[in-house]
């Protein structure tokens, strides 16, 4: 999964003065860098600030990795997004894909003594489903209809359509598993009171860090292995690396390529590289002008060169879009890079009624390597004409400014630099919540408010069956129309660098971001 890159030459381009000697002095502060295999807490450095700890109702794989430390769900995914049992030990379908029968792990209890059985697997679903709760996350089961407890240790889970995807959707963290007791204890402010089954317990959340605690009556015998688990947010990059040179953290995630030269020379700490399904986009609103108009969403298509974005922002470690489901997740189909043709892009704006361009905004997190995109965005378009005001906001403004909007013509926001990942390792995740005509936020994530009837019915054939043929010749159709109509600028697909000491191990980081901590341990 992740191999030692610590020989790698890279050449900072642009070093800051400021950077050299924060993490000039994190090397002089320390001879031997990494934490002591006495330290018992792992210390994570992170780029974003978590925004919640309901797994159902948050939508950034950041918040969605501090949740799976704490709870666990039915199944779940190992560091190559492969299925695993977790609170189930196995599962039968029939054979129209419309039940799913889930046989439960005996003796596992929540985190504050309340038992995990069928009935607890039925209230977090039922809770999920339930529209009047408004959660983020409703629409990954808007396919179940109900779930049925047959005895404590099976449950049933009856779906209104066929759907091939349900256990894959089981791994995801939306899904996991809240105690009923501490549902009924705190309701909606459950998100500031996580209780699940997972290897830690919540200790305490307050500003950029979040802490946890060993959980001693873990069903999984021997594991955790370390005392706890802290998230330290910490978005600026230089920030993160002196963190870890100077043994404040033993962790740090995403590190930053451009600095992976200062961490290949400190023989205590190691680079790991891993494959990535996050594809980095910009959203186009094409509910207001001039997104609405295809020609324009085609010429900054062509104003971006999508080799040099990777160069530039992941210093190489990216590789450019070339679908909008990325390898490997399944009934990929490349449909070409978008070619660079600034003069091409000019023709069409003009064409379009543009012809010395326009201005707007273009909004992102506030962590350095966002930044840098966004400044790279920024100079590209305005090579065309179109001149954009970059606005870096924190995690929590972000989401709110975006993912709360209730009807379309309230957004204000016009462009969007992100990255998504299909979390639940299927076709149907990789566009359903972004592209979908009935996705539009709050409900799911189709910042773009596109809306097409082909895209539609291509997405809603592909969720409807189970049948492989059916399922690929669907996604096919919607990576066609999607990157000919081009509601996002399509980027590039990043490769995963994280860092830490060389005393740690038993960390892992999947191909969507998510990070696992489980068996975590000091040498």
């Amino acid at each position: 999964m992740t191999r030692d890159i610590s020989d790698i030459k890279l050449v900072e381009k642009h070093p800051m003065k400021t950077l050299r000697s924060r993490l000039a002095a994190a090397a002089l502060a320390t001879t031997v860098l990494a934490l002591p295999a006495a330290a018992k807490t792992l210390v994570v450095g992170v780029d974003d600030n978590l925004t919640l700890l309901d797994p159902a109702d948050i939508n950034d794989t950041l918040s969605q990795s501090a949740t799976r430390i704490i709870y666990q769900g039915l199944y779940g995914f190992d560091g190559n997004m492969q299925l695993v049992p977790l609170l189930a030990e196995s599962y039968e379908v029939n054979p129209e894909a419309t039940i799913y029968t889930f046989h439960l792990r005996k003796g596992v209890k929540f985190q504050d003594g309340t038992d995990f059985n069928a009935q607890a697997v039925k209230i977090n679903i039922d809770r999920i489903i339930n529209p009047e709760n408004k959660l983020k996350r409703q629409s990954m089961l808007s396919t179940v209809d109900h779930a049925e407890v047959v005895d404590p240790l099976t449950v049933k889970i009856h779906l209104k359509q066929p759907f091939g995807a349900l256990v894959n959707t089981m791994a995801h963290a939306a899904t996991f598993m809240i105690s009923p007791a501490a549902l009924e204890k705190y309701g909606k402010d459950i998100g500031r009171h996580p209780v699940g089954t997972g290897p830690f317990k919540f200790k305490s959340w307050s500003g950029d860090t979040l802490e946890t605690v060993k959980n001693e009556n873990y069903w999984k015998p021997d594991l955790p292995k370390v005392d706890g688990v802290t998230i330290k947010s910490v978005p600026e990059n230089g920030s993160r690396v002196a963190m870890l040179q100077a043994g404040e953290a033993q962790m740090i995630f995403p590190m930053p390529s451009e600095l992976a030269p200062v961490i290949g020379a400190n023989a205590a700490l190691q680079v790991t590289k891993s494959p990535s399904i996050v594809l980095h986009y910009v959203s186009l609103n094409t509910a207001k002008k001039p997104f609405g108009d295809v020609r324009v969403r085609q010429a900054l298509n062509y104003a971006v060169d999508k080799t040099a974005y990777c160069k530039v922002v992941y210093t190489g470690y990216c590789t450019p879009a070339d679908t909008p489901i990325p390898a490997p997740l399944k009934y990929t189909v490349s449909q070409g890079v978008w070619p660079y043709d600034p003069a091409k892009a000019k023709a069409l704006l003009a064409e379009a009624g543009y012809p010395n361009g326009f201005e707007t905004e273009l909004v992102s997190r506030n962590n350095s390597t966002n930044i840098r995109g966004m400044q790279f965005l920024q100079q590209q378009l305005a090579q065309v004409g179109v001149k954009l005001t970059v606005t870096p906001l924190e995690a929590g403004v972000e989401a709110q400014r975006i993912w709360s909007v209730e009807k379309p013509e309230d957004s204000t926001v016009m462009m969007n630099y992100a990255g998504w990942s299909s979390s639940t390792g299927d076709a149907d995740w990789a566009v359903r919540p972004l592209f979908w005509g009935k996705g539009f936020p709050p409900k799911l994530f189709n910042a773009a408010y596109y809306k097409s009837d082909v895209v539609d019915a291509a997405i809603e054939a592909g969720i409807g069956t189970a049948d492989d043929a059916k399922r690929a010749a669907a996604y096919k159709t919607v990576q066609e129309v999607l990157w000919k109509e081009a509601p996002w600028i399509y980027l590039g697909v990043d490769q995963i660098l994280g860092a830490q000491s060389k005393t740690l191990s038993g960390v892992f980081i999947m191909p969507d971001r998510g990070l696992n901590f489980e068996q975590a341990a000091f040498k």
